[in-house]
Order: C-alpha cells, then sequence, then structure tokens
C-alpha cells in the first residue's frame, strides 16, 4: 500500500483556510430575492388569525406566505409537517409564515410587520407525559397520514411508531438470573450547532425546470422529495451542494429547501435565498433527538448476563420526519455490544411539543449506549464487579447473533476484545478505584464500549465517475457532499491506490450537481468512504480496462500480460516495454496519422448487499454490512466542595478496518470525542414551564470550547471488513458515541451516585449528592 494510510492533507484545505471556498450563504447576486420567515413563541397554540396587511404594503415586499398557500404535507417517514403551520403550531420557532422581499432586510422588516393572534394550548414536554392518559394529543389524524415501509403508528395517542426486538425466552432469561439490577437515564433535545446556519436558493425556471443550491447533504434525497411533494418531474430538478461548513446529520432534514421553492413559486419563479439566523437554525431548523430509557438486567452472580429487557422512548419532537427511523437504528443494536441470549426492546417514537429532530452524529447510538453503559455499571455496583471485567465476561464475539439475528463474523464485527484491551492499557485502568488528591478533589475514571451499524435503506448506492485529463492526471466526481470529514480526500486515495499513482495527481470536483453528479443517496450514517469507496474502485477497474486495451493495440500484447504503475503500462515480463499513460488516455495516434480510442471515463457503482428491512414485531431483518465498534473511558477531576470539575483525558480506540489517512481519522475521532464530551457535559435546550427554548443563541447555549479539551489518546485497531474499500470500516461518528456514558461513568465513581441524566452540570451533580431531585435548571 503506497497511499492508503498516508497523511494526505485535505484536498479543499487550501479554499477553506483562505477564504475562496464557496457556501451556499456565500452567494450573492443583484437578481436574488430574500425570504425570512415569522415563527411562533409559543410551542403549542391554535393560530387564530393572520394579519399580513401591513407587511405586504412595506417596501421591497413581492410576496407574504402563510399555511394556506401550501398544503402539502412532508416528512420522510410520516408526512406529518405542513411547510408552513395552519391551523396550529406544534413547537416553539414552528414557521407560521414567510416574507419574500427585494433585500434581506426589507424580508425581515416585513416579517416583523405580520400579527398572528393565538390560542395557546397544553403543552407536552416529555415522552412520560406525552403517554399519560390524560395528555394532549399533537396529531388526531395521525392514522390518516402517509407513511414509510414499517412505521406503525398507534392512532389516537402520540406513538409515532413502535419497533419491537425479541430474542430467546424473557421468561426464562429471569429464571437464570440470580442478580438483577434497573436503570433510567433521559436528556432533553439539544442542538448540532455547526458553524454554517442552513441556507438554501430556489429558482423555478421559465419551462419548469427547479434549480436549487443548499447547504445540505442529501441533495440527491432534496431531488427526489421535492419531486414527491409537489408533483414535479425528478429530472426537472436540479440540486446543487458546493461545500458544507459542518452538518453532523442535521443537513440531512430537508426544511430549507422547501420554504425557498414556496417562495420562488410566489414571485413567479424568480431565485429566493432563505438564510437562518443562528436563533433560526437552532429553534425552527431540526435539531438532536431526546431520550426517556429504562434498562433491566439480569444476571449470574458471576456476572453473566442472562436476560435484557430495554425501553427506549425517544423524544420525537413535534413532527417525525426522521425520528421513528432514529428509533429503528436503535433497535436494531439496542442491546449495545453485548451477546444476550434473552431479550426484549421496545423502541418508542413519540410526540412532544419539542422542535422535531433530525439525524445526529451517530444516529440513535450515543443515546442507547448511554442507557446500556449505565445499567452495566449499575450491574457492576451491584455484582462488586471491576467495570471492565464485566464488559469483557459479555461482549460480543464473532458466532454470537446480533439482535437482529444476523451472525456476527470476523468480517461483519470489529475487534471489541482487542480494543478494550487496550484502551485498559492506555486509560491506565488498573488503577480505577477512587483516587484522593487532596481534601477537596478526587480523581476518578469511567468506561465504556460501543458498536454501531450504519443502517440505510436497503436500495440507496453510490456511483463515482473517472475521467483523464491530457496529462494523464485524473478528475474524481461523487455525489458525497464534503462537510468537513475529508472524506473526498480518502476516495482520491482509494483512486490513487488503485491506479498506481499518486493523490496529489487526483483532482476532485466539491460541488455536487445532481444533474451531472453520480448519485450517492446521502453523505450520513458514515457511508461516505465505505459506498463511495467501492464505487470508485468499480470506476477505477473500468478505466484500467479500457488504458489496458489501448495500450495492448499499441505495445502488441495481451491486456492479461500488462501491469499499469508509476502511470505508465509496461509488459509485465519485460518492463522495458512500456508506454506513458498520458500518451494513451486520451486515444492513440499512430505515425501515419490513425487514431484509436479517446478520452478515458471510468464509471462505478455500488450498493450494500443482502440488505433488507427490519421487522417491527420482531426486528429480524439485515441493516447493514458490518458492525463497527470500539472502546473507550474518561478521566475526571473532581471538587467535591460545589462539584465542578476538570475532564482530565479522553481515550478512544476503534477497530477502523483499515486506516485510510491516518492524520485525517485522528482529527475524525478527536472532533467526536469532542462533540460526545460537550453533548454530556453541557449541551441542552433550556425550556421553560411552556415548551419555550430560553438559550436558542451560542451565547447561552454553551459548547465545548478550544483551550477546555482535556489530553485526547486516540488509537486504532485494524481488522478488515472484507466488504469495505481496502477492509476499512465506517469511523465519521465513532468517537462520539461511548463518551457520555463513560464521562457519567467517571463522575458517578467520583461524586459517589448514580448520574443518569445528561447533561452533567456541576449543579446536578450536587443536587444527587444531596439528594435533591434530580432534575434540576428546567431540563
Amino acid at each position: 500500500m503506497a497511499e492508503i494510510g498516508r497523511s494526505v492533507p485535505k484536498k479543499e484545505s487550501y479554499d477553506k483556510v483562505t477564504g475562496a471556498g464557496h457556501y451556499t450563504g456565500d452567494a450573492v447576486e443583484a437578481r436574488i430575492h430574500h425570504a425570512r420567515m415569522k415563527i411562533s413563541p409559543y410551542a403549542h397554540a391554535r393560530i387564530l388569525g393572520i394579519d399580513a396587511t401591513a407587511a405586504r404594503t412595506a417596501p421591497g415586499v413581492r410576496a407574504i406566505l402563510t399555511g394556506d398557500d401550501c398544503g402539502v404535507l412532508t416528512g420522510e417517514e410520516i408526512r406529518d409537517r405542513p411547510i408552513i403551520a395552519k391551523d396550529r403550531v406544534r413547537h416553539y420557532g414552528e414557521v407560521v409564515a414567510v416574507a419574500v422581499a427585494d433585500t434581506e432586510v426589507q424580508a425581515k422588516q416585513a416579517a416583523d410587520l405580520i400579527k398572528v393572534r393565538y390560542d395557546p394550548l397544553p403543552v407536552v414536554l416529555s415522552p412520560t407525559d406525552a403517554l399519560r392518559s390524560d395528555a394532549p394529543v399533537l396529531h388526531e389524524r395521525l392514522g390518516e397520514y402517509e407513511k414509510g415501509e414499517g412505521v406503525v403508528s398507534v392512532p389516537g395517542t402520540n406513538v409515532a411508531s413502535v419497533i419491537h426486538v425479541r430474542l430467546g425466552d424473557m421468561s426464562q432469561g429471569w429464571e437464570q438470573s440470580e442478580t438483577v439490577v434497573e436503570n433510567a437515564v433521559a436528556f432533553k433535545p439539544s442542538d448540532h450547532a455547526a458553524m454554517e446556519t442552513r441556507s438554501a436558493i430556489a429558482e423555478i425556471k421559465p419551462d419548469g425546470r427547479v434549480h436549487i443550491v443548499s447547504s445540505t447533504q442529501a441533495p440527491f434525497a432534496v431531488k427526489q422529495y421535492l419531486g414527491k411533494y409537489f408533483g414535479v418531474d425528478v429530472g426537472f430538478v436540479t440540486v446543487e451542494a458546493p461545500l458544507v461548513g459542518g452538518a453532523y446529520g442535521g443537513k440531512a432534514a430537508i426544511q430549507p429547501e422547501l420554504i425557498a421553492f414556496l417562495a420562488s413559486r410566489a414571485i413567479g419563479g424568480r431565485p429566493v435565498k432563505v438564510l437562518y439566523t443562528r436563533e433560526e437554525d437552532m429553534v425552527t431548523a431540526p435539531g438532536h433527538i431526546g431520550l426517556e430509557a429504562t434498562v433491566r438486567l439480569g444476571s449470574t452472580k458471576e456476572g453473566k448476563i442472562k436476560a435484557a429487557h430495554l425501553i427506549y422512548r425517544f423524544d420525537g419532537g413535534a413532527y417525525d420526519d426522521k425520528s421513528s427511523d432514529i428509533a429503528r437504528a436503535a433497535a436494531g443494536d439496542c442491546s449495545g455490544p453485548y451477546a444476550i441470549e434473552h431479550m426484549h426492546g421496545e423502541c418508542l417514537t413519540i410526540y412532544t411539543n419539542h422542535p422535531y429532530p433530525s439525524a445526529f452524529r451517530g444516529y440513535g447510538h450515543a443515546e442507547l449506549t448511554f442507557a446500556v453503559e449505565r445499567a452495566i455499571d449499575a450491574l457492576a455496583e451491584e455484582l462488586q464487579m471491576d467495570p471492565w471485567a464485566l464488559r469483557m465476561k459479555n461482549i460480543v464475539v464473532p458466532g454470537d447473533i446480533a439482535p437482529t439475528r444476523d451472525l456476527l463474523t470476523p468480517s461483519n464485527l470489529g475487534d471489541l476484545p482487542a480494543c478494550m484491551e487496550r484502551m485498559k492499557r492506555l486509560a491506565e485502568w488498573d488503577d480505577w478505584n477512587l483516587v484522593q488528591v487532596d481534601d477537596h478533589r478526587v480523581r476518578a475514571k469511567g468506561i465504556s464500549c460501543f458498536w454501531k451499524n450504519s443502517s440505510i435503506d436497503p436500495n440507496a448506492s453510490s456511483g463515482a465517475i473517472v475521467s483523464f485529463n491530457p496529462d494523464g492526471s485524473l478528475n474524481l466526481e461523487t455525489g458525497v457532499v464534503e462537510i468537513g470529514t475529508g472524506t473526498k480526500t480518502v476516495l482520491a486515495q482509494i483512486l490513487a491506490e488503485r491506479m498506481r499513482m499518486r493523490t496529489e495527481r487526483i483532482h476532485v470536483r466539491f460541488t455536487v450537481d445532481t444533474g451531472i453528479s453520480p448519485e450517492h443517496w446521502k453523505t450520513v450514517a458514515s457511508r461516505g468512504t465505505f459506498m463511495a469507496g467501492r464505487a470508485v474502485l468499480h470506476a477505477a477497474d473500468d478505466a484500467i480496462r479500457q488504458l489496458l486495451s489501448i495500450a495492448a493495440c499499441v505495445l502488441r500484447a495481451d491486456p492479461d500480460d500488462l501491469e499499469l504503475d508509476c502511470e505508465k503500462v509496461f509488459v509485465r515480463a519485460d518492463p522495458s516495454v512500456q508506454i506513458d499513460v498520458k500518451e494513451i488516455c486520451y486515444g492513440y495516434s499512430f505515425p501515419n496519422g490513425n487514431t484509436i480510442g479517446g478520452q478515458i471515463i471510468g464509471r462505478g457503482t455500488y450498493t450494500q448487499r443482502r440488505m433488507n428491512p427490519m421487522n417491527p414485531e420482531t426486528g429480524e431483518g439485515t441493516p447493514g454490512p458490518e458492525w463497527n465498534v470500539g472502546a473507550q473511558a474518561v478521566e475526571v477531576e473532581l471538587d467535591t466542595r460545589d462539584c465542578s470539575y476538570r475532564i482530565l483525558k479522553a481515550v478512544s480506540v476503534n477497530d477502523a478496518g483499515r486506516v485510510m489517512n491516518r492524520m485525517g481519522a485522528l482529527g475524525q475521532i478527536k472532533g467526536a470525542i469532542a462533540m460526545g464530551l460537550s453533548f454530556a457535559n453541557r449541551e441542552t435546550f433550556l425550556f421553560d414551564a411552556e415548551g419555550r427554548i430560553q438559550n436558542p443563541t451560542l451565547r447561552d447555549y454553551s459548547v465545548f470550547r478550544y483551550g477546555e479539551n482535556p489530553a485526547y489518546v486516540v488509537d486504532f485497531v485494524e481488522r478488515p471488513c472484507l466488504d469495505g474499500p481496502y477492509g476499512a470500516r465506517a469511523l465519521g461518528e465513532h468517537g462520539l458515541i461511548g463518551m457520555p456514558a463513560a464521562l457519567a461513568s467517571a463522575l458517578s465513581r467520583a461524586a459517589g451516585v448514580r448520574l443518569n441524566r445528561l447533561p452533567l452540570f456541576p449543579e446536578r451533580i450536587w443536587r444527587a449528592r444531596m439528594g435533591y431531585a434530580d432534575d434540576t435548571v428546567s431540563v
């Protein structure tokens, strides 16, 4: 391997650090109009009337849109969400009107002039409250909504979907259990906090063609759903995605594009730009899902887990969109990475009056891992066992069965025992007991382990196009959106490895245009390198076949006798018989002028094999080709006087299959660790009693900042996945997944109390130590 494993700088880095990179919000044209939203100040209310008289006559205003201007219901799993609220709002920040004007300032002034009369309604602010018999039903028409395959709703209630996962015989499992523990966890919704806020530009051409530019990580999904919602032939829809300034799953949701489309349609198809403010990006756009979960484990006295009953109640917010799919992904891996013979998992998606969620880095797995790992720690405490030893006694290995009833093999399951052993050494876990630093400070460690299957649609595919330049260099075109992960650089490395040339000679196009780019389902689920990488290999093989065919004519040799290396084609048995690639990649001209061939263009596609939807009654199905694993640890220092604390060290060992770009992989894991610690340590929406978000700006919504980070210790195990390109496994999300659980474990040990609610504010720890109610600061 010459290119795989190299620390190649990301190919877009120069554009980003110099400011030359182009993002959707950067577009400035005199002909672009602007749209601004009027959002609801209530979490639940009837809309009694909207007075837009003053707004319609304001300077520069072209149109005012309300819910009466579009009766389309949207949503990927359940079509339950109006683009603009009509008759009723169901979450704080929901769009109730849109003003379209010549300038952004004029649009904002017009939006402010729109007067809306509301009749506040009772709010539902948690899954537990939503399940009460006297709770207001947020969607009375739930039984009438169009739903995706496998979505099982309970009409007349707030249960948007239910999924069961069943293995073995629960009665037998409990009979074999000598020790039983039950642990409950909870956290409220939060935000993605991506640097770039959502934005979109829509234009409807005179011939009916629709052109969208968007800060999306799913341009092909935008194309598909725009056509579906509005009856537009998808061939008439083109979506362009330039560089995206962070996404973490939030920009897989389809929202600003729909508003921009409606605004453009309202003014005769002229281009309209929607650029969310930070507050709108936090409360109007979809965020990170909340959870209330209860895990009950039964084990022998020696610590072998015999039974598990896991109940996950996901806070689906006001509209379903991706919530039920997040619950489905969590259901598939609901047990965590443990071999449990008898188990029953229940995953419910429940409507509340919170902003609705989108995907979030880990897609339900940081959430389920927090619930399972806190229960494992509770069991270790009950058994008085080393938490590391208890995990080692129960973790999955090849030959075990996944909750989806798939057989786990050395290829489809990463090597978790190896990750655990290395984490133990790096975290110095042998000294895991509490350490007294001085009269007021203590140090403690916590651990977790995880797995994740990148569940996606069974028919999701990815494509790649490879074309030569006259100098022998290559152009690489894929539908992967560059969201900061460096995936396109890794794809260039994959191509360079197959073509036996340097990555620096691969030119990558960063803007995705659905009119010309080969389709990549969505840039989500850590599938960019896996799926597009396989497509790139197929495209490279296609290009090599064409190249050798032309070279065979020139060198008068059988193509099977030829080799490609160092941008030359030569006869394997006699390397002196050779020709430069640049002489044949655009065809070859003989001395007499006769020419054969032309520009070589290779193409390739890939669809994950043997995937099928989960059965919502049993959980049986195949969510994806591999389970990726890791082990993590956190060390903290707690001041017992006020429960303030410092995070000293964070350790993550991941099975990468094969590390494709070492510095890129380290950056991915370290960034994910920081994000996981930030989510666990401080990130949450603060809701008042009426469901209004009290911290909708980065002044009030605190995230991990530079200088607060602990020492990061990252290492990799490399057990190849035979389906992955060069054995690579998914990596982008996996540094985050176990961090909340590991931090809670460390702080629980330091504080001497079980901490099961996130985020872990010092006040929350202090109140738990004092025996006060666990719920603090209105979260």
